[in-house]
């Protein structure tokens, strides 16, 4: 079996040291998922330019978003990555749980939208036209849904890329489902 390593900065690229510069400046590290993608000359860049593109949905929503398609895909990487960062943002350890389901009953807005993302994921795109319309229903408009596609895209590519290499976990891991 190919065992894939996490390269340290003096493995990777000219281009992708300096964007490990950045990262470790921001977040005091360079998590291992995104030190992964610098075994390519130009995803690390081209990923974090998705992740971090101008987009309608707040940044409590997308967490929404991926920690459903996370638990949809069975990313335990993301899934810690993301319960962190869902807690940052506000989500209580119980709400956390419940977005993971596919639900959030403590909001109708985020309900509508976990609802539908699940459903996006579990049927690859055909989700229930119900789902669409409650998501509308909801208050959610044109430009959110296309963008809700976009960040489900963008979570499902760093849920492959660990499920493929199964780089070390370096954040403490998420809670088991019931």
């Amino acid at each position: 079996m190919t065992k894939i390593n996490v390269p340290t900065r003096n493995e990777v690229s000219p281009v992708n040291q300096a964007i490990f510069d950045k990262l470790k400046a921001s977040l005091g590290t360079v998590p291992n998922l995104y030190a992964t993608f610098a075994h390519s000359e130009h995803a690390l860049g081209n990923y974090l330019a998705l992740q971090n593109a101008k987009n309608s949905i707040a940044a409590k929503a997308r967490e929404v978003i991926n920690l459903v398609v996370s638990q949809v895909n069975e990313c335990e990487y993301c899934l810690a990555a993301h319960t962190a960062v869902g807690k940052l943002v506000g989500f209580s350890d119980a709400q956390i749980l419940e977005i993971r389901r596919g639900q959030a009953s403590f909001d109708t807005k985020l309900d509508a939208l976990a609802r539908l993302v699940k459903a996006v994921v579990i049927e690859r795109g055909h989700a229930d036209q119900g789902l669409v319309d409650a998501f509308f229903a909801a208050g959610w408009t044109k430009e959110n849904l296309i963008d809700t596609i976009v960040t489900i895209g963008d979570k499902t590519v760093s849920n492959y890329l660990h499920a493929v290499t199964r780089v070390p976990i370096d954040f403490p891991a998420a809670p088991k489902l019931d």
